[in-house]
């Protein structure tokens, strides 16, 4: 079971078409950003975060929402480049769009669908939830501390085909310039990790470098 979750929202991300690889912060709807945050997410310095996958959700358009789903655990051949990276999301979205709901294994370890975050956040099922947003209360416990020794808070072990995950379920939201609406807000967690505000590959390692070293957090639904 995956235990670290991030869904990331592109509200001009191009959903469908062929998208330029050359223009990935123009015409492709700042896809740029998109992928550096799934980078951060999945990549570590020599391999991949196995406890862990990423869905993308691209609003921009043409036509409905699509989301990409990175599954850490299955994915072969992703690597640390971001051109390839982008390549993957092209051969993606050049297909015809899956229904809302209906995901389709379009390699190993990508996965395609219709809709948006609500269907994403659906899908999490009983996970904590934690939308990033710089005025809000710390992600990390008041009286948190840096542990000495490394204590993660999930971790996978085993071989391919046969991970074991084990620690706890935790989703996090995060949007680009175009903040959550109120609904949304409501049904999730708001945390900070400070007041200045990061560009979204820079929150998502933060994330995992609190998970990963076993900080305290601070989970509780306000």
């Amino acid at each position: 079971m995956v235990v670290r979750r991030f869904a990331i929202i592109g509200h001009r991300a191009m959903s469908k078409g062929k998208l330029p690889l050359n223009d990935m912060a123009g015409a492709a709807g700042r896809m740029d950003v998109l992928v550096r945050a799934l980078m951060a997410g999945l990549l570590t310095s020599h391999g991949l975060r196995h406890d862990t996958e990423v869905t993308l959700h691209l609003m921009g358009g043409p036509g409905p929402s699509r989301r990409i789903k990175f599954v850490g655990s299955e994915l072969k051949g992703l690597h640390a480049e971001e051109r390839a990276v982008a390549g993957q999301i092209a051969k993606v979205i050049k297909l015809p769009l899956p229904a809302r709901g209906q995901w389709i294994e379009r390699s190993s370890g990508i996965y395609d669908s219709g809709g948006d975050i609500s269907h994403t956040l659906g899908e999490w099922g009983d996970a904590t939830t934690i939308a990033l947003e710089a005025d809000a209360p710390r992600l990390w416990a008041a009286n948190a501390v840096l542990p000495s020794v490394s204590v993660p808070h999930s971790k996978a072990t085993g071989d391919r085909d046969a991970f074991e995950i084990e620690g706890i379920d935790v989703g996090f939201v995060l949007s680009d310039d175009q903040p959550l609406n109120d609904e949304l807000k409501a049904n999730m967690a708001m945390r900070s990790l400070g007041e200045v505000w990061l560009q979204g590959h820079m929150a998502v390692a933060v994330c995992h470098f609190l998970m990963d070293e076993g900080v305290e957090l601070n989970l509780n639904h306000d």
